[in-house]
């Protein structure tokens, strides 16, 4: 059977990543986005896009009974730590308060399923692999902004008679095997992002934040998961839920964790010639280590990653960093 998909923040990194998988397996999309950070060229052709906020009552009010939506995939939102430790109050403020408005107005037009992006920030530090269970200690405004919505959907789903999955993401990186979409930003601090920059002499060199952390190499560890995977992930999750999928909270990541000096000997090994980097001061807020155990999400829906590799993910970063600087 095929769906009816409400998207915020679908022209952005994950969410037109999303809405492409979406559409591949027929599905109709919708995708409100105020492209304060998404991209328009990111928007599938076959996509309808209304360009507004998420708490623009009258106008959200209105897609919504212009559509029956069967279900609705919130990727909207801002993402960057250095930034939410400098304004807490906008990130409490969009991720939080605009996201619960968005919501409680989704509940009154019968939307009621929800999948809710969410972010492995929310675990804090620890030396080894996190499980859901794992406790929760955002070092961040921004990975409380997150933890306060998954608060609100936990709390409310039973008073308010609606479902949800919240996805917890680890490093999402790489780019759409097809090159239909990939990463574009002016501000991203994401390594695999920067590195390919450095790569196709956009940017001179890299600055590693820290190498005194308690690791092999000094460097923080991250668990890097494809984007294509991740999209997967949405759609298997998605579909399921529209069944008899009841609400739960699911790590997203691989396993695996990769140093920041391990990503950037890859890069070179792809590239044959050495990116230049340096090293700075740690960032303020920065986890040492950050790994999924991913033994529940694969118990429950039987999942097989077809993308976990890291050679495949800066592969895809980079040809899509090539195409965007053409």
């Amino acid at each position: 059977m095929k769906n009816n998909f409400l998207l915020t923040g679908g022209a952005g990194y994950i969410g037109s990543h999303v809405a492409n998988a979406l559409i591949d397996k027929g599905h109709k999309v919708t995708i409100i986005d105020s492209l304060i950070t998404g991209d328009e060229r990111l928007v599938p052709k076959k996509a309808k896009l209304y360009i507004c906020d998420i708490d623009n009552i009258e106008k959200v009010s209105q897609i919504l009974n212009n559509h029956k939506f069967d279900i609705v995939m919130h990727f909207a939102g801002l993402i960057r730590v250095d930034e939410s430790v400098k304004k807490p109050d906008k990130y409490l403020e969009f991720n939080y308060k605009k996201t619960k408005k968005f919501f409680n107005l989704c509940f009154k037009h019968n939307l009621k399923k929800i999948i809710f992006s969410s972010t492995a920030s929310v675990y804090g530090n620890s030396r080894k692999k996190v499980s859901e269970k794992f406790k929760l200690s955002p070092l961040n405004p921004y990975a409380l902004s997150k933890l306060k919505v998954e608060n609100f959907l936990i709390k409310n789903s039973k008073l308010k008679n609606f479902k949800y999955i919240i996805l917890r993401y680890f490093n999402v990186a790489g780019a759409d095997q097809k090159l239909r979409t990939g990463l574009i930003s002016k501000f991203s601090t994401h390594l695999i992002k920067i590195a390919c920059e450095v790569a196709v002499g956009k940017r001179k060199k890299l600055i590693i934040n820290g190498a005194d952390y308690n690791t092999l190499d000094g460097t923080p560890v991250r668990d890097y998961i494809h984007v294509s995977d991740l999209s997967d992930i949405h759609v298997l999750t998605a579909e399921k839920l529209l069944k008899k999928q009841k609400s739960n909270i699911f790590n997203c990541g691989y396993g695996r964790g990769y140093s920041v000096k391990q990503v950037i000997e890859k890069l070179n090994d792809i590239k044959k010639k050495k990116i230049q980097f340096k090293i700075g001061p740690r960032r303020v807020s920065d986890s040492m280590y950050v790994v999924a155990d991913t033994a529940k999400f694969k118990k429950h829906f039987k999942w097989k990653p077809k993308y976990d590799d890291l050679k495949n993910i800066l592969e895809t970063a980079l040809k899509w960093e090539k195409k965007i600087n053409k």
